[in-house]
């Protein structure tokens, strides 16, 4: 599995300012990660992601209509 650091010095990003590069690295990890996931996974990961965040940051989310 590439780190981030990995992503850092990808030939895709290399030649970006550090900001961009930074944050276009992180976008080629998640994207890494969620390629192969199916619908119900991401549903899933992000759920989890979610309540990980309710519970960190003590955040409500209103529930769609």
């Amino acid at each position: 599995m590439k780190t981030l650091e990995d992503y850092m010095n990808d030939l895709a990003v290399v030649h970006l300012q550090m900001p961009l590069r930074e944050i276009k690295a992180i976008r080629l990890m998640i994207h890494d990660e969620q390629k192969n996931m199916t619908p119900e996974e991401l549903r899933e990961h992000y759920d989890k992601l979610e309540r990980r965040m309710q519970e960190q940051y003590g955040l409500k989310f209103a529930a769609s209509a």
